[in-house]
């Protein structure tokens, strides 16, 4: 009874590691897979299992055109053993997007026929609630959100591949500070994904501090046959806790004292700035006080400059002196561009970060 199962669970596994059309898998490498997933079997045997008992019943397909032969699923096959019902086809497809990016590619291409099971699944069902979920339910970022930067299939793969094995990797890099390429060996350690940007957090051959390396401007990788620096005592939670991807100007949470508009107030007691937080009426006004425990980092202070006039800041004492400078270059700029009309605007104005202005002729 027990070969019996074990014969059936393998069975299971080839039907969801061969491909659908016009993706292929040559017999070895199928193998290979099943071997990774605790099943021993020879490749004559295995041939014989896809010619004579799974072929006809899944529409497995040979291609006999080469050498090793390779094998495909017919992708117009409905499949009642792909174990899809409503609930995990939508979550599959959900998922898909949000994983493309995080996922090793080689995980990714595992999953690949799953996701496409997934698709061809919801869209042959017309009636089921779950199957119009995916048409109805959409994630929105909370503000401006920028397109995700384009990154390099072949880079992509070596990446998640040299994160896998702990292998080191070569890159052309681009340098944002420097504006220049450079060759770099790299080890490695981990991969964040923030915002639209996705960064590899390694450190350069001969050095043990780690730095950040946004994908889309590693320009060429090459994965090397040497190991990475293993790192033992690495958290990534802890990593970026401490706030390394974050600008943070104190490891310290400081106190936050501002007034902030009623519709901030409002904002704020349904979705919470922080978990130490207390709003409070101003007498005689609409506007309320706020006072929570936030970290002292770039991107609070940025969440909070975005509240233009409908907060004031009291506390801490350095954010009231960054607020009062960025409004005294604000008024400065308006103020002496005033009378400044579209029409008398020279062809391409730069707008840098610090609110200067360059013009290119």
């Amino acid at each position: 009874m027990s070969e019996v199962k074990d014969t059936l669970f393998r069975y299971l596994a080839v039907l969801q590691l061969i491909p659908c059309l016009p993706g292929r898998i040559s017999t070895p490498a199928l193998q290979e897979k099943l071997k990774d997933r605790g099943f021993e079997i020879g490749v004559r045997s295995l041939q014989r299992d896809l010619r004579d008992k799974l072929s006809i019943p899944f529409s497995i397909i040979c291609h006999e055109d080469e050498r090793p032969y390779r094998w495909s699923l017919d992708a117009k096959a409905n499949s009642k053993l792909d174990g899809l019902d409503p609930a995990s086809a939508l979550a599959l497809n959900l998922a898909e997007g949000h994983l493309n990016r995080l996922l090793p590619q080689s995980v990714m291409s595992l999953l690949a026929p799953r996701f496409r099971a997934a698709t061809h699944y919801l869209m042959g069902m017309e009636k089921n609630g779950l199957a119009q979920w995916q048409r109805r339910v959409r994630a929105i970022p909370n503000g401006k959100a920028l397109f995700p930067a384009e990154i390099s299939h072949a880079v992509w793969e070596c990446v998640s591949c040299a994160l896998v094995e702990q292998r080191q990797l070569r890159v052309r890099y681009l340098s944002r500070s420097k504006g220049n390429t450079k060759m770099l060996d790299l080890h490695p350690t981990g991969l964040v994904s923030r915002h639209s940007v996705n960064y590899l957090v390694a450190c350069v051959d001969g050095y043990e501090s780690l730095r950040h390396f946004a994908l889309h401007r590693i320009q060429t990788a090459e994965l090397l046959d040497e190991s990475s620096l293993h790192r033992s005592d690495f958290d990534m939670d802890r990593y970026i806790a401490s706030g390394a991807f974050s600008f943070r100007q104190s490891l310290e949470e400081v106190e936050l004292v501002a007034d902030i508009h009623p519709q901030i107030a409002w904002l704020l007691n349904e979705t919470p700035l922080s978990l130490e937080q207390a709003i409070t009426p101003l007498p005689g006004s609409e506007w309320h006080r706020l006072r929570a425990s936030v970290p002292q980092d770039q991107e609070t202070l940025w969440w909070l400059f975005g509240l233009n006039d409908q907060i004031r800041v009291y506390a801490p004492s350095v954010w009231v002196a960054e607020f009062a400078s960025k409004a005294k270059k604000l008024h400065d700029w308006y103020s002496s561009n005033a009378t400044l009309s579209v029409a008398s605007l020279p062809d391409t104005l730069v707008l840098t970060t610090d609110t200067t202005c360059t013009v290119v002729r």
